[in-house]
């Protein structure tokens, strides 16, 4: 039988706590590389973070970013973060710190638009205020800090603590994933990169819900005859291919969104959003099932139910299907007749006179 009709019927057998040492280098390593670029480069934020002023305007000139650049040396703002959008060539973003001359602002404007060839009160002038930005800053990170708080009370009326822990962990290190993508790659953080990250801590805990849930059902039918590893493994095994759907199902659209949209079609716009949401939702799949679980299998083993169980003395019935409900025996039908006559019994004739 191939792979994929044994990961449709579930009927893998992959030993992810034997060999979580694998997934937890992998994590490390991807960790270590991603806080290392947030303490070197940092995040990119856009100005509903930081302040500042963006310009935008049509490029009917087919300006380049150095020609907008040029224009903005005089004004000292020759470091400000230009974007070609739609497509590369039809429209002009310009993101400064914040000018607070209202007659330097319009000499900021009437330049870019020079160089775009446009009229100047054809520009698209938007000021953000540090404290607006601070203020937005604040409130992203309460959301984020309410919402761990509710998963964690969640997961921990649910089933446990240690559980509780451990997708706690797990949505941590999908948090820190995603901040280094953005910050290996300089994308702008914006509002909607906020919502996207909600987002996806959402599908995260939802796979990691779904595998405890089934690791809690594999311990009662068990009823402890196995050793907590393969009920682990019994478990991820069960609903690998359910997590794996899942994801899929999710991660075309985000990436037709992201690289169609964004790069092909030229919508920047949908580039951050659509970012954050492929990232999160990839690496929300990979640590349900490599961290997770297996940080909880980590944790658990030195319960002493299962240390009882491991020292139990005999074979244990670790590869024994596990019991399943009992289903209703159908009632007994009668035998099947043959074809041709039933033997009949002899009559009981009258005897014969001699």
């Amino acid at each position: 039988m191939s792979l994929f009709a044994r990961l449709y019927r579930s009927e893998t057998t992959f030993d992810f706590v034997g060999r979580k040492r694998i997934g937890f280098t992998i994590s490390a390593i991807l960790l270590v590389i991603s806080v290392s670029s947030l303490l070197v480069r940092g995040l990119n934020l856009g100005v509903d973070f930081e302040g500042g002023t963006v310009i935008e305007v049509d490029n009917d000139a087919g300006a380049s970013v150095g020609d907008i650049r040029d224009a903005l040396r005089p004004f000292g703002l020759e470091s400000a973060t230009i974007q070609l959008t739609s497509g590369g060539s039809d429209g002009i973003r310009v993101e400064t710190e914040i000018i607070e001359d209202p007659a330097e602002e319009e000499a900021v404007v009437a330049a870019v638009a020079e160089v775009a060839g446009v009229d100047p009160n054809e520009a698209s002038v938007t000021a953000v205020g540090p404290a607006f930005g601070e203020e937005i800053t604040r409130s992203a990170v309460r959301a984020l800090v309410i919402f761990l708080i509710v998963v964690a009370i969640f997961i921990w009326l649910r089933f446990e603590w240690k559980m509780a822990l451990a997708g706690l962990a797990a949505l941590l290190h999908d948090l820190l994933l995603t901040a280094g993508v953005y910050s290996i790659t300089g994308f702008e953080v914006t509002p909607s990169t906020v919502i996207a990250i909600l987002t996806i801590l959402g599908y995260s805990l939802y796979d990691t819900v779904v595998v405890f849930d089934k690791i809690v059902e594999t311990v009662q039918l068990s009823e402890g005859r196995r050793p907590l590893p393969q009920v682990i493994n019994d478990s991820m095994n069960t609903v690998l291919m359910r997590s794996l759907n899942t994801s899929l199902t999710s991660l075309l659209p985000v990436g037709s969104l992201l690289f169609v949209g964004s790069y092909l079609l030229g919508a920047t716009t949908l580039r951050d959003f659509a970012l954050a949401l492929f990232v999160g939702v990839a690496a929300g799949t990979y640590s349900s099932i490599f961290v997770a679980a297996p940080l909880l299998a980590t944790w658990k083993a030195g319960e002493p139910e299962w240390l009882e169980i491991e020292a139990a003395p005999g074979p244990r019935p670790d590869t024994a299907p596990l019991p399943k409900p009992a289903k209703k025996k159908a009632p007994a039908r009668p035998p099947a007749q043959s074809g041709g006559p039933k033997p009949r019994p002899p009559k009981k004739g009258k005897g014969k006179r001699h």
